[in-house]
């Protein structure tokens, strides 16, 4: 079918006009979302994102060129999701958060005997934990075990986030004394 064809099935907003652009476009269109995307299925995210946006444009628009225009919506949806994507990458998740912020009292390893050392790690990080107010260790478990942010633990303690990292703050602390205390190298 031609592109004029195809125009005019949008004007009539003939949904077979979507079926024919998915025809005669889709590698075309695939081959420019994949050329910024890199990934398979957000380039065929985009896509079908295309083809939802030349049926809200068309009309008021009249390409004259279809592919030239579609080619246009493409690339600006793929722009889009790979800012998105690349934005969230940028912005640390909880877990990361976490690990960082507990890296300065506890180590990681991977021999035998570390995982011994884990074990009778886990036991003192408990018996820490039981020597804290029932909120400094809601708290720490809050944002260390449920990977709550210090938002969340805030609004969930009805508290500022300065409080919420305070009482974080002097934990890990307390946790780094009682390691070291029964022995651990930090």
């Amino acid at each position: 079918m031609e592109d004029r064809q195809i125009v005019e099935l949008y004007w009539q907003r003939d949904e077979a006009a979507v079926e024919e652009t998915r025809k005669k476009y889709e590698r075309y269109l695939t081959k420019i979302a994949y050329n910024i995307l890199a990934v398979w299925e957000d380039s065929q995210e985009s896509v079908n994102d295309t083809y939802l946006s030349a049926w809200n444009s068309i009309p008021p628009q009249r390409p004259a060129v279809l592919s030239a225009y579609l080619a246009q919506i493409v690339r600006r949806v793929s722009i889009d999701r790979f800012r998105r994507k690349n934005r969230q990458k940028r912005k640390p998740s909880e877990y990361a958060l976490s690990l960082e912020e507990l890296e300065e009292c506890l180590s990681g390893g991977n021999t035998t005997e570390q995982e011994t050392d884990r074990r009778l790690l886990a036991q003192a990080l408990e018996a820490y934990l039981n020597t804290l107010s029932p909120d400094a260790r809601n708290m720490f478990l809050i944002r260390y075990y449920f990977l709550d942010s210090i938002q969340a633990v805030a609004a969930y303690f009805g508290c500022s986030e300065s409080k919420v990292k305070s009482s974080l703050h002097r934990t890990r602390q307390g946790l780094k004394k009682y390691l070291e205390q029964e022995g651990f190298v930090l």
